[in-house]
């Protein structure tokens, strides 16, 4: 899978209101934010980043997927370079 491929699927399922993505095609690193991360712990966030990646990351289509989860109010607080 390719990032825009990876992209794509979380955008599906989830509302995004910033989405990135970098990896080498194996390993990839997301930076999400999302006004349906609000009142949720980082697991509950990542579970649900999973879950709209599907079968994707059991038959290792997505071999791994580290994040940084926010929601809007917390990325908007984040310095920018």
């Amino acid at each position: 899978m390719n990032a825009d491929q990876i992209k794509n699927m979380i955008a599906a399922g989830i509302q995004c209101e910033h989405i990135e993505l970098e990896g080498d095609g194996r390993h990839w690193y997301a930076t999400i934010a999302s006004v349906e991360f609000e009142g949720k712990r980082a697991i509950q966030r990542h579970q649900m980043v999973y879950a709209t990646l599907g079968d994707k990351m059991k038959n290792d289509e997505v071999h791994a997927l580290s994040m940084k989860t926010y929601t809007p109010a917390e990325w908007a607080a984040l310095p920018k370079p």
